[in-house]
């Protein structure tokens, strides 16, 4: 199966890459015009600019599937004004040129599965979410909805459409969990805020594998990427406690996020509430190895080893 991978550089993006190639697909990356890449299997291109390389396009010729995983991190800064125009543009922009390209190709793929994120739901305090829950009327739930509609031309012309709506990734290698790591190995990790929220984590392991499962199976419509057992701030981080075996009795204070993250990141993303099953997948037959806080936690911290 030939499959183009959009964000083939980030975290989800390159463990999904060399998981296409260890069983045996062509991967073809889309890449900055100016990467010193010279490897054929490659499409240059730049959403900013609204530019695609044509002859890389024709080269290609077509695509099985396409995975669209375009975007700068959500949380990697404050979000100023500038920052937030940044978080929307880089999904927008990449996945409107993405929608334009594959368009104009005379076989077009059978499956595009294109980036979202549990965001779309908004904070949602204690109530259980799956596929068919509202969105909320945050900035990340405008971004992942307005994210997920510009794929619509794909689906008029016939092509099957997955909305990976992505939780928490987690691995030591980016993310959250990247982050946490240095306070709770020296015995200064706790729990954010109060630590009622609710977090829904996924490994790396396991969001690789469904993304597979998702492109094999040709499933379409919006599909939760988060592990069947959400769980509280305050639960998890003693869980890495446990697993570090390390204390994790302190606690950071809203207000010290504020400060340090900005009002609008720690209430929009940090110490959002969002507790998310897996229900379209746990309806296809998907079996996830990392199923709780625990084994995922166990999962990400042995890739580090």
């Amino acid at each position: 199966m030939r499959v183009g991978v959009t964000g083939s550089s980030g975290l989800i993006g390159s463990a999904l890459a060399a998981a296409l190639h260890e069983r045996g697909d062509e991967v073809v990356r889309f890449v900055r015009p100016d990467s010193p890449d010279t490897d054929d299997r490659i499409i240059r291109w730049d959403p900013d600019l609204h530019f695609i390389d044509e002859g890389d396009l024709a080269r290609v010729e077509h695509f099985d599937a396409v995975v669209n995983l375009a975007g700068v991190g959500i949380g990697d800064d404050r979000w100023s004004p500038s920052r937030k125009r940044d978080i929307r543009s880089s999904r927008i922009n990449a996945t409107a040129l993405m929608v334009e390209a594959l368009l104009t190709m005379s076989r077009k793929p059978a499956i595009v599965a294109s980036g979202s994120a549990v965001g779309v739901y908004g904070s949602c305090d204690d109530d259980l979410l799956d596929e068919s829950s509202f969105p909320g009327d945050d900035f990340l739930a405008e971004v992942c909805l307005e994210w997920e509609q510009a794929t619509l031309p794909l689906e008029e012309a016939g092509i099957a459409v997955a909305h990976l709506r992505t939780g928490i990734v987690m691995s030591t290698r980016g993310g959250a969990l990247k982050r946490q790591l240095p306070l709770f190995r020296a015995g200064l990790g706790g729990r954010l805020s109060n630590g009622r929220q609710w977090l829904s984590p996924i490994s790396l392991h396991d969001e690789v594998r469904a993304i597979l499962w998702i492109l094999d199976q040709g499933l379409k419509g919006p599909i939760n990427l988060v592990s069947p057992m959400p769980v509280r701030n305050k639960d998890f981080t003693k869980t890495l406690g446990q697993a570090l075996h390390r204390p994790a009795l302190l606690w950071v204070p809203a207000k010290a996020l504020k400060i340090v993250l900005g009002k609008e990141l720690t209430t929009g993303a940090v110490l959002a509430s969002q507790r998310v099953i897996p229900m379209a997948l746990l309806k296809s037959g998907f079996h996830f190895d990392n199923p709780g806080p625990l084994s995922i936690l166990r999962a990400a911290l042995r890739s580090d080893e």
